[in-house]
């Protein structure tokens, strides 16, 4: 279970960023985090991380997030963050995938059949001795994943995961994400894609929750849409309101 209790997020400069945000998220549900820019979801995916400061509270498999614990935290919830190249800057995706686990004081042996595993999961064994230099904007992404998984999280929070992608590496992420067992919350302004991936969305607004239900519900109604700053998916009955 992911508990998120009263979050606030305030920038130096008194720009309350979250504004006391609550939910939970149970063992493999999947949330998309939608919102406008400047809607506080990048900062609140961080503040759930540990990255940055907040106040409230942040329960990780009954652990509470603070000072004392947060390498517990990090090995819990993973972070995928919207330019992969923020998590691949090793010699090759082996090294890169193989950091984290290391870190932890994993053996050698383990760490390579961890590695191996999520390799052939993502369907990216092909890229094991690779340099994130010469790979395509779909084959980062996926080291970026694999980067994470190695860490076998409970959690996963992504950043806007289809950016930079062409549409067959987008909908092999779709594939992808759609098997995992993780809880995830996936903050994202592909609102089809959160409804393929997500069952339940939550749209931000000014970092406050705005809306939330069923992402097959919410995320085709115009009005609701458009008073979160969002623009609905279109069905035959939205084109038709249009008219």
């Amino acid at each position: 279970m992911f508990k998120i209790e009263n979050l606030s997020v305030k920038y130096p400069d008194g720009t309350l960023a979250v504004d006391n945000f609550t939910m939970n998220i149970s063992s493999g549900e999947h949330i998309a985090l939608a919102g406008g820019n400047g809607a506080g979801k990048t900062t609140l995916i961080l503040a759930l991380a540990g990255i940055i400061e907040s106040d409230g509270k942040v329960i990780v498999d009954n652990i509470e997030l603070n000072k004392k614990n947060i390498s517990e935290i990090r090995k819990k919830v993973g972070v995928v963050f919207q330019n992969p190249d923020d998590q691949l800057f090793m010699a090759n995706i082996y090294e890169d995938i193989a950091f984290g686990p290391r870190n932890l004081g994993i053996d050698e042996e383990t760490i390579r059949h961890r590695v191996d595993d999520r390799l052939k999961l993502l369907n990216i064994e092909h890229l094991k001795y690779k340099t994130a230099l010469k790979l395509s904007g779909g084959e980062k992404r996926m080291a970026a994943i694999a980067t994470v998984l190695a860490m076998k999280p409970s959690v996963m929070l992504l950043d806007e995961p289809t950016a930079f992608l062409d549409p067959k590496s987008r909908r092999n992420l779709i594939n992808i994400l759609k098997k995992l067992p993780h809880s995830m919350l996936i903050a994202t302004h592909d609102l089809t894609f959160a409804n393929e991936v997500c069952e339940n969305t939550v749209i931000l607004k000014y970092g406050k929750i705005f809306s939330q239900g069923k992402s097959s519900e919410i995320l085709y109604d115009n009005d609701l849409m458009n008073r979160g700053n969002l623009e609905a998916i279109e069905n035959d009955y939205n084109k038709t309101t249009k008219q």
